[in-house]
């Protein structure tokens, strides 16, 4: 059983690893085997250090995933790196809050480009060598607001409810194509994207009130999903949102 979930000899491209959620999965993949490229514009040597501790090779791209003109690039220095391309986790992302009335277009444009764009174009750079060497598995970061509308913060609901449609799509065009197209949707995590959340003493309680688990998330809850999706134990698996939050949905 265990050789499903064995990733030895892959190489796994994530965005955003420097922190959170993206450093976690960026573990998880180098524990169960993966050699990782991480993609992003901050320094990623914490993660770095924590990859080669597991015994696995690791290669930093310096790159603004909000400029499209810069994502084919990172697909050819991951590919520069190892060689090969079979794991491609879309998980950078950015949040703004502020009442609908409220929202400028730069904002708009800021999280909706970040969050999805970037997202389908990177996609679309790495599948032009996944179709042309038998196949790979992307993997996108979605959210519980891919299902929900959230409160301040309808770029993001937008954006994240993109990214489960643009899963569903991409995996219709891929799958018979040996393109795994999935998507995690994390509830709410202790992440620096929710530390302004976590502050607020109105909501934080509200928030936690309605997890079944008791709990925020943290980091590490996403390792067996991120490595289920990107293993061999999830080939017939296509098109999937599968939500990691507690219970949140379930309420």
């Amino acid at each position: 059983m265990h050789k499903l979930f064995d990733l030895s000899g892959r190489s796994a491209l994530v965005t955003g690893a420097n922190t959170g959620l993206g450093q976690a999965i960026a573990i998880a993949l180098a524990e169960a085997g993966a050699d990782i490229v991480a993609a992003g514009r901050s320094d990623s040597s914490e993660t770095a250090a924590r990859v080669h501790a597991a015994g696995r090779r690791f290669h930093a791209v310096q790159a603004d995933l909000s400029q499209q003109a810069q994502l084919a690039g990172v697909v050819d220095q991951a590919l520069t790196a190892f060689g090969r391309l079979d794991i491609l986790v879309n998980n950078a992302g950015i949040i703004r809050r502020a009442d609908a009335i409220d929202v400028t277009e730069e904002d708009w444009d800021a999280v909706v480009g970040t969050n999805l764009k970037s997202l389908f174009f990177l996609s679309q750079a790495t599948a032009c060598h996944m179709l042309a060497n038998g196949g790979g598995k992307i993997i996108n970061v979605a959210s519980l607001l891919s299902f929900q509308g959230g409160i301040r913060v309808p770029a993001y609901a937008a954006s994240k409810s993109g990214v489960a449609g643009l899963t569903h799509a991409l995996a219709n065009e891929w799958a018979a194509r040996g393109i795994n197209v999935n998507a995690i949707a994390p509830g709410y995590f202790a992440t620096n994207n929710t530390a302004a959340l976590r502050a607020d003493t109105e909501r934080a309680p509200q928030i936690l009130a309605r997890i079944p688990a008791g709990r925020w998330g943290q980091a590490d809850d996403l390792a067996g999903a991120a490595v289920f999706l990107a293993s061999a134990a999830s080939d017939y698996v296509h098109g999937a949102v599968l939500p990691v939050d507690g219970g949140w949905l379930a309420r």
